[in-house]
């Protein structure tokens, strides 16, 4: 997925934008921002780790300071795809509520789980 990492966001974003290294390689990334349509909201948009770091801690560490970059907003929200099912246990284990499932949210038949943090 780091072959998919938008510039744009360590260019706008980098505030709360964060990249974890091993060895000269990405192994983690967080892709998020202030909402600025929302004064108490932040999204977090683009997450991935690397297979093999998984279960280690660094995407939990990845979040923790995407939490404290966007202080003092209240909300986090984020969205995943329904059929991947880690990503939701995943975000329910930091305390991430399931808001709603929508069935349509990128697209007809592009269902989407919509994720809500209160921090």
């Amino acid at each position: 997925m780091a072959a998919m990492l938008p510039k744009l966001f360590f260019v706008h974003f980098r505030d709360t934008s964060f990249v974890a290294e091993q060895d000269g390689r990405i192994v983690a990334f967080l892709c998020g921002f202030r909402s600025q349509t929302h004064d108490d909201e932040a999204y977090i948009h683009f997450v991935g780790v690397d297979p093999s770091q998984r279960g280690s801690g660094l995407g939990r560490e990845l979040y923790q300071r995407f939490f404290a970059a966007v202080s003092p907003r209240t909300v986090v929200r984020a969205v995943t795809s329904p059929l991947n099912q880690q990503s939701v246990a995943f975000h329910r284990a930091l305390g991430f509520e399931v808001e709603r499932v929508d069935e349509d949210y990128d697209g007809r038949g592009e269902a989407r789980v919509l994720l809500r943090k209160r921090l």
